[in-house]
Formats: C-alpha cells, sequence, structure tokens
C-alpha cells in the first residue's frame, strides 16, 4: 500500500473494469456511502477513501497550512489515483468533495471520466448578484459556537443538516462521524469550505458533470445547482431529487441510490 493510500484509509472493492471514486463531504467520512457500496461492487472498482482531518484519520498528518483551500485536498486526490494507476474514474463527490474533485480534474483530466456531484456548492456566501444561502455573520456565529462548546455544536448542526431529529438513525450517524473530528480540525476545514470560492475554477471543467440536489438543503440551496449548471465548462445535466437534508445518500437511501446508480452508469449523452 502506497503513503496516501494508508494515511487516508483506502480501500478498493469489486474488480469492475471501471473504477468509481466515492469521495465524502465534511464531517463524515467512507462510511457514508455504506448504503451505495453494495449496488456498485458487481459491476465496478470501487475505490472509497477518507479526506485528511476526518475523524478516521491521524490528525498528526493534518496540516493547517495545506487544507487552507480545496487545492490541498485535490493533489490528495490526485496522489490517491496515481498510486492505484487509476484512469478514466467516475468520480462520486458530495458536498466539499465535489468541489475538490472540479480542482482536481481541471489539474489531471486525464484522471475523470466524469464527476457526479452531489449537495455541491461553488460559494456558501452570498455576493450581490449570487445567492449562496449564508451572510457573514452567520458563518461567524457558526465558527463561534464550534469554538465554544464543540460537542453541543455538534448535537445542533447534525439534526439540521441532515433534515431530522435526533433519534433518526442518519443523524445519530452523522453525529458520530462529526464528533470524531478533532475540534480545531473540524474548525479549520469548515473555515476553508464556507470561505472558499470555486466559481472561477467552473469554467475550466472540460470532463461532463451530472449534478444532483436535494429539494431542500440546509447549506445548499437549490438555485445553486443550476448555478452550477449554467457555469461548468463541460457538459452538464441536473437532478432536483424530492428529498431533504444535505447528506440524502444517508437519511433517504431508498430515493437516492437509485438516482446515484443511474448517473454513474449513464453518460450525459445517453
Amino acid at each position: 500500500m502506497g503513503v496516501s493510500e494508508e494515511a487516508h484509509n483506502v480501500r478498493v472493492l469489486g474488480s469492475g473494469d471501471q473504477t468509481v471514486v466515492l469521495a465524502h463531504g465534511f464531517g463524515t467520512d467512507q462510511s457514508v456511502w455504506k448504503h451505495l457500496v453494495p449496488h456498485l461492487v458487481e459491476e465496478y472498482r470501487v475505490v472509497l477513501y477518507d479526506n485528511m482531518g476526518s475523524g478516521t484519520t491521524n490528525p498528526d498528518y493534518f496540516d493547517f497550512e495545506r487544507y487552507s483551500t480545496l487545492e490541498g485536498y485535490a493533489h490528495d486526490v490526485i496522489a490517491i489515483l496515481e498510486e492505484l494507476e487509476v484512469r478514466n474514474c467516475i468520480y462520486v463527490g458530495h458536498s466539499v468533495s465535489a468541489m475538490i474533485g472540479v480542482v482536481a480534474s481541471i489539474t489531471r483530466p486525464d484522471l475523470f471520466k466524469k464527476l457526479v456531484a452531489i449537495s455541491a456548492s461553488p460559494r456558501y456566501l452570498n455576493d450581490p448578484n449570487y445567492f449562496g444561502g449564508f451572510e457573514q455573520d452567520e458563518l461567524l456565529q457558526l465558527f463561534e459556537a464550534m469554538k465554544s462548546n464543540f460537542k453541543a455544536w455538534c448535537s445542533g448542526f447534525a439534526p439540521l443538516a441532515v433534515g431530522g431529529d435526533m433519534e433518526s438513525v442518519a443523524v445519530q450517524e452523522f453525529s458520530r462521524t462529526l464528533f470524531n473530528m478533532r475540534p480545531d480540525i473540524a474548525l479549520s476545514v469548515a473555515q476553508t469550505i464556507f470561505y472558499s470560492d470555486m466559481r472561477p475554477f467552473l469554467g475550466h471543467v472540460t470532463v461532463p458533470c451530472h449534478i444532483i440536489q436535494s429539494m431542500k438543503d440546509l447549506a445548499v440551496p437549490v438555485v445553486v445547482s443550476e448555478y452550477l449548471h449554467q457555469n461548468v465548462g463541460g457538459e452538464s445535466i441536473v437532478e432536483v431529487m424530492s428529498t431533504e437534508g444535505h447528506l440524502p445518500q444517508l437519511s433517504s437511501p431508498d430515493v437516492v441510490i437509485p438516482v446515484l446508480v443511474r448517473h454513474i452508469r449513464y453518460d450525459i449523452a445517453v
């Protein structure tokens, strides 16, 4: 196993000719794909890994400077694909990992066949001509809450993000992975994500993009999916699902998994 594979807890399942890479979002780890993986392993080679900073990775490996931009994470993705000798993969990115995939695909388009983006946003802060869903003071309050009592913040944030009460299995699962993060790392990652502006990158994307979004999402207004569709450089398609929450693959698998499998299997032109 290579250095990147070991650091990111890389797992390779299945043995198909086509490789599907599953990349998780903030506060989760590769376990967020547990409902999807069984539907892929018969047909595809499936690559799972953990983003640096997630609770399952070694916090000593987290470089605060490297991961102050999404480019640091994109270099990790490229390193993993190179170590596994993957070319032309189908990259499924949730939340921030969708934008990480955007950056990686611009740097090395040969490694990607297409991007499947779930709950993706190029910018969370509102601008005069752009609605990302958050004002500056809201983000400052969020970061202050994380700093003052991380456990209490996790308990409040998890049901809001997932779109359910604390008794739901999906909320409990997200609460667990979120709380597994080291608090200072979680704060740094959240600041990197919420202050990022990936809009200038979108026009440089050349691989096809499948944009999948919940109808109601605390973190990503549904209009953002249309913004992505209009601004990515390559071919794109949007599907808005009748689901709620930022982690629909965890909270509404019966609806979401068939949608994801369809977008993984079929290209836009079909």
